[in-house]
């Protein structure tokens, strides 16, 4: 097969997706596709910034049909657009919120509401198409541009879909807390339910009370794709919703205690997605049966010269793991961490993800973050931590991480801050966190 459809398998009534104002249907949703790739500038990238997961959609389908490349940049901030527009001469954004940047030509996505006939057939894609760049968070460094084919995005939906056990045509909703131009946001949140026929809610909540209402706009079984940030708010705000089917998990590691709450809460199964944007999804696990990961169908781990890598028929070469993993004789393996968040003080060597876990299970942490900054900084370079605790003080995390880790990785400072600058995701790019520091040693340069 040289092609795949745009859709899977809808009735041209069936709903597609779930908007504020109300339903739309496969058949709506390929004239709004038709009509506005007829309305689109000739040129060779978008930077789709639409903020409706529908409109999302409309607008990366019809940039395929005109053989666009979709940008998903990795934040929103200004200065990151132009960046990567500077990156893509002759790009253009699309949005549906009249969004514009200085510099950059801005296209809105407007909308027929008007009943049209049955198009026809669905577009199919050449496999071998690139429709988007996918850009790495920067967590752990500079972001990294990464195409993606239709191949890729189709074969990684379908084996996701197959693996959960996710059946053709089934009239189950996706609510997704995570944004669509993220790797795994357009995955799971887009690309999974629009290839298995199942309808796709078309925002995105935030707040434990939104991810509530989001859950109750749409009827029968829901699947939730959400972070271990989400996971862990409506746990502690114990908001009450209907079972769902299942909840879809990523873009951090989620500990088993959490999973094992969460489970309870919502009277569902939590599954875990391992991947990255360089490779997409690449394998799933029940988060409270064990720490193995099972590759999904048609992808193998693979030992390198250097490194493990990820081989798949729609992968042009294999891709190497960014991350520790250890696999055994079945293909399965173990997270490690991230091979960039080793840190070693004092000939002691440590994760800074264990670290933050063991940080995260501390009574009254909402939030907290292990950071090692740079050599030649303004202080001694050792570990430091900025805490999310209510009500706690420094003293009070400081006694209850001696009970937890080896002295040695005991941060100082630990500082105590209203919030932690996370992305949509919930990730915290280094940057980010770097200037937390700038902001901290700067105050105490001013207290001295």
């Amino acid at each position: 097969m040289s092609d795949a459809p745009l859709i899977g398998s809808y009735r041209p009534d069936d709903v597609l997706a779930w908007e504020l104002d109300g339903p739309r249907t496969a058949r709506q949703f390929l004239v709004d596709v038709s009509c506005l790739a007829k309305s689109l500038p000739d040129r060779p990238a978008v930077l789709n910034l639409a903020i409706s997961r529908y409109e999302f959609l409309v607008g990366f389908a019809a940039a395929i049909l005109r053989r666009q490349l979709t940008l998903l940049p990795q934040s929103r901030a200004p200065q990151t657009l132009r960046r990567i527009a500077g990156d893509h001469p002759d790009s253009y954004i699309l949005t549906d919120r009249d969004e514009t940047i200085e510099g950059i030509e801005s296209v809105s996505i407007q909308q027929r509401r008007d009943r049209f006939p049955w198009l026809g057939e669905i577009p199919r894609i050449p496999l071998s198409q690139v429709v988007a760049i996918a850009f790495t968070s920067g967590s752990t460094g500079h972001p990294v541009p990464n195409k993606k084919t239709w191949g890729a995005l189709t074969a990684v939906a379908h084996a996701t879909g197959y693996r959960l056990g996710i059946k053709g045509g089934e009239r189950i909703a996706v609510v997704a807390t995570v944004p669509h131009q993220h790797m795994f946001g357009l995955e799971a949140s887009v690309m999974l339910p629009v290839m298995h026929g199942l309808v796709m809610h078309a925002g995105r909540p935030l707040f434990p009370p939104d991810i509530r209402c989001a859950l109750a706009d749409v009827t029968g079984q829901r699947i939730l794709v959400t972070t271990p940030l989400h996971l862990r708010a409506c746990v502690t705000e114990g908001i009450r919703v209907s079972p769902v089917a299942l909840i879809l998990s990523a873009t951090a590691p989620l500990s088993r205690a959490l999973a094992q709450e969460a489970e309870q809460h919502f009277h569902t199964e939590v599954h875990e997605i391992f991947g990255f944007a360089e490779a997409g999804s690449v394998a799933e696990r029940r988060t409270i049966d064990g720490d193995l990961w099972r590759p999904l169908d048609g992808v193998r781990i693979v030992q390198g010269q250097t490194s493990w890598m990820v081989h798949a028929e729609y992968l042009p070469a294999p891709v190497s793991v960014p991350d520790r993993i250890t696999v055994d004789a079945q293909g399965m393996f173990v997270f490690h961490g991230r091979g960039a968040d080793q840190v070693n003080i004092a000939g002691h060597r440590v994760s800074l993800g264990d670290l933050n876990q063991k940080l995260l299970e501390i009574d009254g942490v909402k939030d907290g973050v292990f950071f090692l900054p740079e050599e030649g900084a303004d202080l001694v370079t050792r570990l430091m931590a900025f805490v999310v605790a209510p009500g706690k003080t420094s003293e009070e995390i400081q006694r209850a991480l001696r009970t937890h880790i080896d002295p040695v990785f005991l941060p100082r400072p630990l500082v105590c801050v209203p919030s932690l600058p996370r992305n949509a995701t919930g990730k915290l790019p280094r940057e980010w966190v770097s200037e937390l520091v700038r902001q901290w040693l700067a105050r105490q340069h001013h207290g001295a």
